[in-house]
């Protein structure tokens, strides 16, 4: 068996800004353990020193962590079924078939670094939508990562998704709000599915801040896509929760 390697073209790819062994400044701070399960090096001080750390075999494989403009953001718990992980699925299956149909660009699923140096910012969305002009343009570019592939993306994706947890409110309804609009994403989607009547926002980049899309009749107006969408909430056959986004022109 044969396999073929694609290079993206250059404007898709940005160097990681780092020497192949880099000086680390002096501690600022012990380090942090969370939970006996995470630990942050008290080292890291800077975007820079937050990324480094991402490239290394030290950072966490479980939780959540998030640089936010000098804060270090961390989540130890595992992500819930019904309210978390089953919308998550709801929003990769409408990109999904929606690509199929209409490959406008692509959707990227969670546990993938998105950086912007402009907000001060390195989190992993729930999920992030580009348009390929978007990285054909470079706004947008993969980061190869110091070992292999790609494990970063840095600059303006046109959409991200944020799900709302119980342990990351704050993070998705202020600091996430400001800073994904200091890096000036066109639309940050936010979605709230812990109680019985779901809820989906689309915040527009205005130069104000973000404003929301006021809904018709429970839809809501993706400009990026070009279409209007809505989740809805069902029982499946064992009587739990489950979610589908739908769409229409």
């Amino acid at each position: 068996m044969s396999t073929l390697t694609s290079t993206p073209p250059s404007a898709a790819v940005a160097a990681l800004p780092t020497a192949a062994t880099p000086a680390i400044s002096a501690p600022c701070r012990a380090d942090v353990v969370v939970d006996n399960k995470i630990t942050i090096p008290g080292w890291i001080n800077t975007l820079e020193e937050y990324r480094r750390w991402a490239e290394s075999d030290d950072y966490p494989q479980i939780g959540w962590v998030s640089y936010l403009n000098g804060v270090i953001w961390v989540d130890p718990n595992m992500e819930e079924f019904l309210s978390h992980n089953r919308v998550k699925q709801a929003y990769n299956t409408m990109f999904g078939m929606l690509l199929m149909r209409q490959a406008s660009g692509c959707f990227v699923p969670d546990r993938m670094l998105l950086v912007n140096v402009a907000a001060n910012l390195s989190t992993e969305p729930d999920g992030l939508f580009y348009l390929w002009s978007t990285m054909q343009t470079g706004r947008l570019r993969l980061v190869p990562g110091q070992k292999s592939g790609y494990i970063q993306l840095e600059g303006i994706p046109d959409t991200v998704l944020e799900i709302l947890s119980d342990g990351s409110e704050k993070k998705d309804f202020v600091q996430l709000r400001n800073l994904y609009w200091k890096a000036q994403i066109p639309e940050y989607w936010l979605v709230d599915a812990r109680g019985d009547t779901p809820r989906f926002d689309i915040l527009r980049h205005t130069p104000e801040g973000y404003q929301e899309t006021p809904p018709q009749d429970s839809w809501v107006r993706s400009e990026i896509l070009g279409h209007s969408l809505r989740i809805e909430r069902s029982l499946d056959p064992l009587g739990l929760a489950q979610f589908v986004v739908q769409v229409k022109p």
